[in-house]
């Protein structure tokens, strides 16, 4: 069943108490089952170091702990941050996947410089709302699965290679024996480029970012 996840962190002012860590099929960070003193429960992406027991405050008066989520002007700079939202209201949009942890590099006007996982600087609304931490699970990408059967309980199949197909199957198909690609760079069955190559295209919001993750594309 799907976990219905609190990215709004929309109760101002309600403490709440960490009841449970769980896992969540969903995701690859852990989350939080959290009880609020109204009486309300609500689950977030849990933050490391945050246990059973914690409590834990979203607002403007909330301390600067993990688990606590406050807008980005009454964020000290430096602070590492997750969960982070783009626009005013939506909820936290950025920053959620195990391990994962942004930083809040510097204030300007009413734009905040947050540096992102991927190393890009980007430029977000002080009014924005971010929980401080790292999201917890920090060991997720050194977990080795250790054998074909745990990845096939995961629901992935087999991959086959290109190399190994006809050239009506694959653009790297055909040939006598183990051939090249023999084009220039490796290809999808689409045709498309396989390592990756530029898709964004929004001219409107070019002037948020600062630096982007990987300089020349």
């Amino acid at each position: 069943m799907y976990r219905i996840i609190d990215f709004e962190r929309d109760k101002i002012d309600v403490p709440g108490e960490v009841i449970a860590i769980e896992y969540d099929p969903n995701r690859s960070a852990r989350i939080a089952l959290i009880l609020y003193k109204d009486g309300e429960k609500r689950y977030i992406v849990a933050p490391n170091g945050l246990q059973v027991g914690d409590i834990i405050k979203s607002g403007p008066s909330a301390d600067i702990k993990p688990g606590n989520t406050l807008q980005l002007k009454t964020i000290p700079t430096g602070t590492s941050i997750h969960n982070i939202e783009l626009h005013r209201g939506k909820g936290g949009q950025l920053v959620r996947g195990a391990g994962a942890v942004a930083q809040l590099m510097a204030k300007e006007g009413n734009y905040a410089l947050v540096r992102m996982p991927s190393t890009e600087i980007r430029r977000i609304h002080i009014e924005c709302v971010a929980t401080i931490g790292q999201v917890g699970n920090v060991e997720h990408q050194h977990i080795k699965l250790g054998k074909a059967g745990r990845k096939r309980y995961l629901g992935i199949r087999p991959t086959v290679r290109g190399s190994a197909m006809s050239p009506r199957a694959h653009p790297h198909g055909g040939g006598e024996g183990r051939c090249p690609i023999g084009m220039p760079g490796p290809k999808t069955p689409w045709g498309k480029p396989a390592r990756g190559y530029r898709t964004r295209n929004n001219k409107r919001t070019d002037n948020m970012i600062v630096r982007r993750r990987k300089s020349g594309r």
